[in-house]
């Protein structure tokens, strides 16, 4: 029998602690979150003080009821989760579910927390435990809540005036502005064209390069030299001015210091991952989640190698800097060390959630002494870890910096710069990566001497274009995020993976770029709802988060400041708003052949050109767009491109026609009644006969591969993923488990056929006529926003209960 019974939110992270623990302690897992809110209409009551319905996540109801199990033999619980909101949530949301059941009559129960996994945390956190912080609770409640009425109540909306499918968020919406807007700068940006004049120099066999700073008694501004013309005669200018060599007028030399990055926070983590080793932030959470719950080191045993991942913080505990100290003053020398430590000030109001940085948990555990442990992976994100947390703690590195003044004429002279490291300090291990501009590069010069005269080897002229500033790359919107106070550094990869799954941006050479139906839900959400996607409000409110965590404030009133205003907006833009106006399409001209006009929109499966209007008396033709073409760029000429499609090709040997098009599930050729997917590499408007050909016989040859039976009437049993099964036109079946194809009568698979058949759908009553101005289809548009109908679903639902954290009575009027 186990008198304590220890609970933890991964099963990894169990196995370490339990051999930290010993006997006495059994230790086991949640696996992450034990319940949510229901997935209906219902799940948060605004008009019952917000009260949120959960229901046990399906997946981990086997380890709550081992948990309960092992309860009954335990004298003690502890609630071991993770030390962050969630965490917290997490080991309430358990407590209330054993508490439901009885499990813990006459147990006592503890909340610990450690921000590392290794036996002086763990143990110290068992020796000292706590109460649950409900203010945490809260804070996580309050997020959840406001977060499923934002999708519950806008997503509908989006369905209803745009297509299905789509989603808002309470901060995926101001991130995918952000991705937007940068798009829009760049396509409105406009390049400007300038020149820069370069002497090329030589002093004692050393070549070094000058650029020219101020002519005539002026500094040069970027514009001043701004066409070919103009460059070539200042070029011929300053050559016979100079005659050959420049005269030194000033040597000005300095020392310049440049300090150590702080230790990792989540977010410069995420970011330098991104940078360094080209992670994505996902990947990167995922492997530091897996350094955090502890590796095998063999003889060492299992053991947590960094600090708990999630954290804005960037102090570190006392007796990490001593280690490091010593680490520091052993591996590289005493000079290497400052005089005192190195202190960070964390910028986050909310820090004290988590109090360290992202560290390793010893620093004597070097990369190279584990990397025989760990994945590929593993270590190329502990050794970013370890030589960050290892150079925060240097010296600064030093530069000997020298500006030299090059004259050529009176009032003109170019200008040389150089620097050289002096001593490199924490750079001897490490330097923070940087998004969009390139790291700076020494440029050694020659001993100059104020007086004399250098040998001008040429001045080039060079032509220069100004950029438009750059897409964001996962590491600079992070960064951005951060700066913004979109959501919280443990969102942000959620936030992206979000973004990408419903295609609102794509990720095209690391960079992201919207699509059109993102610039379409984009368009709306900052027209119809400005302050929902303002990047101020959105901070605030997060804020505002953070304060009901720290019991500054009280969960209810923040949700009615932001619900009341909220619902009621949506409730009047369902009815006000015209989904042709939200679509927006685009007039591109007229078409010569018919004489209808040409407009391109975003339809139910995508954006496509349109010839002609619902209103005319023959039917509109459309064409979608092809791959890599945007609503907002599509020209007239490439739109008529489009409508050369289909193509005939000619006939095979059977006589039947062959065309290619693209349908709704990509580009293909037909043949007679029959189709072949285009390869990758092939294109419908060039592909040619020869090729369409050979398409047509490696379908022809897989179908033959896949036919294992044919009992004539189209009736077939045919090879799948999965095993062979029934098919006969658009109807599939099962075969019995085991069943001899061979020996498969007519008469079975028929009946096997009839059964699978789906029944004819009873007639229904006529739908809900949509608003007038609304050209949606009624089935499509069926989930439209309401106002929240909670006391009739809950009434439904009687499997499902009104939770809400528990408190001591002082405490009840934080009661969510």
């Amino acid at each position: 029998m186990s008198e304590n019974l220890v609970i933890v939110e991964s099963p990894a992270k169990g196995k370490t602690i339990q051999k930290y623990l010993g006997p006495g302690f059994e230790v086991l897992a949640s696996y992450g979150h034990v319940r949510d809110l229901i997935p209906k209409e219902g799940a948060v009551d605004p008009e019952n003080g917000y009260a949120m319905r959960y229901e046990i996540i399906d997946r981990n109801q086997k380890h709550v009821d081992a948990i309960a199990r092992a309860l009954k033999k335990a004298d003690t619980l502890y609630l071991a989760t993770d030390p962050d909101r969630e965490g917290e949530a997490i080991s309430w949301h358990l407590h209330e579910l054993l508490q439901e059941r009885g499990a813990l009559k006459n147990k006592t129960v503890h909340r610990v927390v450690f921000h590392e996994i290794t036996k002086r945390a763990v143990q110290e956190a068992i020796g000292n435990p706590r109460e649950l912080a409900y203010d945490l609770v809260d804070a996580q409640q309050a997020r959840r809540a406001l977060d499923y009425l934002v999708g519950f109540n806008l997503s509908p909306l989006l369905w209803r005036k745009i297509k299905q499918g789509l989603s808002a968020g309470r901060v995926q919406s101001p991130a995918l502005r952000l991705i937007v807007e940068r798009e829009e700068e760049i396509e409105r940006f406009v390049t400007q064209e300038y020149w820069t004049m370069t002497a090329h120099n030589e002093k004692d066999a050393q070549a070094f390069s000058a650029r020219l700073h101020t002519l005539d008694a002026n500094k040069l501004d970027q514009f001043d030299i701004n066409n070919e013309a103009q460059a070539t005669a200042l070029r011929e200018r300053l050559l016979q001015a100079a005659q050959g060599s420049l005269l030194v007028t000033k040597v000005e030399k300095k020392q310049r210091k440049r300090y150590p990055s702080p230790p990792f926070t989540t977010s410069t983590l995420q970011q330098e991952a991104v940078r360094k080793l080209r992670f994505s932030t996902q990947r990167a959470m995922r492997i530091a989640q897996q350094l955090y719950e502890g590796i095998d080191l063999g003889s060492g045993g299992t053991v947590g190698l960094i600090t708990y991942m999630r954290t804005d913080s960037v102090s570190l505990a006392n007796e990490a800097v001593t280690e490091l100290r010593e680490l520091i003053g052993q591996r590289y020398g005493s000079s290497k060390l400052p005089e005192t430590p190195n202190f960070y000030k964390t910028k986050s109001k909310n820090a004290q959630e988590a109090h360290e940085a992202v560290r390793p948990t010893s620093a004597l555990r070097t990369p190279e002494s584990v990397k025989a442990f760990l994945s590929e992976e593993q270590f190329k994100l502990y050794d970013l870890i370890w030589k960050r947390t290892v150079a925060c703690q240097m010296i600064f590195a030093t530069f000997d910096t020298v500006a030299a003044d090059l004259t050529a004429t009176a009032g003109s002279f170019f200008r040389a710069t150089g620097s050289t490291v002096r001593d490199p300090g924490f750079l001897s291990v490490y330097e923070e990566g940087l998004d969009d501009r390139e790291n700076e590069k020494d440029n050694a010069l020659p001993p100059l001497v104020e007086g004399e005269r250098i040998t001008l080897l040429d001045i080039n002229a060079d032509q220069h274009f100004t950029e438009p500033p750059p897409r964001y790359s996962e590491a600079s919107l992070v960064k951005a995020l951060e700066e913004f106070g979109i959501g919280r550094p443990s969102t942000y990869s959620s936030i992206i993976s979000t973004l990408l799954s419903r295609e609102y941006v794509e990720l095209e050479m690391r960079r992201f770029t919207p699509t059109d139906i993102g610039r379409i839900v984009n368009r709306f959400l900052t027209e119809h709802f400005p302050q929902y996607v303002d990047y101020a409000f959105t901070a605030n409110l997060e804020d505002q988060l953070d304060e009901i965590s720290r019991g500054e404030k009280t969960w209810v009133p923040v949700m009615d400041a932001f619900w009341q205003p909220f619902h009621q907006l949506v409730d009047e833009k369902m009815g006000s708003v015209n989904r042709s106006d939200v679509l927006q399409s685009r007039e591109l001209g007229v078409d010569p052949a018919s004489g209808k006009p040409m407009s391109v929109r975003m339809g139910r499966f995508g954006p496509f050109v349109q010839i002609g209007s619902k209103d005319d008396e023959e039917k509109p033709v459309f064409a979608s767009l092809r791959p890599g073409m945007k609503m907002d760029s599509i020209t007239f000429e490439q739109a008529l491109e489009l409508f050369k499609l289909p193509r005939h090709l000619g006939e095979n040997a059977e006589g039947k026609a062959i065309s290619t098009n693209v349908g709704r599930f990509g580009p293909y050729v037909k043949y007679g009644s029959e189709y072949a997917s285009l390869g990758k590499q092939d294109d419908p408007y060039t592909l040619t006969l020869e090729r369409a050909l050979e398409l047509i016989a490696e379908k022809k040859q897989k179908d033959a591969e896949k036919l294992l039976r044919d009992f004539g009437d189209g009736l077939q049993v045919i090879k799948g993923r999965w095993g062979p099964f029934l098919k006969q036109g658009k109807i599939n079946a099962k075969l019995p488990k085991d069943r001899d194809i061979d020996s498969l009568t007519l008469e079975e698979c028929q009946a096997l056929i009839a059964a699978a058949t789906p029944a004819k759908p009873a007639k229904k009553t006529a739908a809900k006529k949509a608003s007038a101005d609304d050209t949606t289809p009624v089935a499509e548009a069926k989930p439209a926003a309401k106002k929240t109908p909670v006391k009739k679903a809950v009434a439904k639902t009687a499997t499902t209960k009104k939770a809400a954290p528990k408190k001591p009575a002082s405490k009840s009027s934080k009661t969510p």
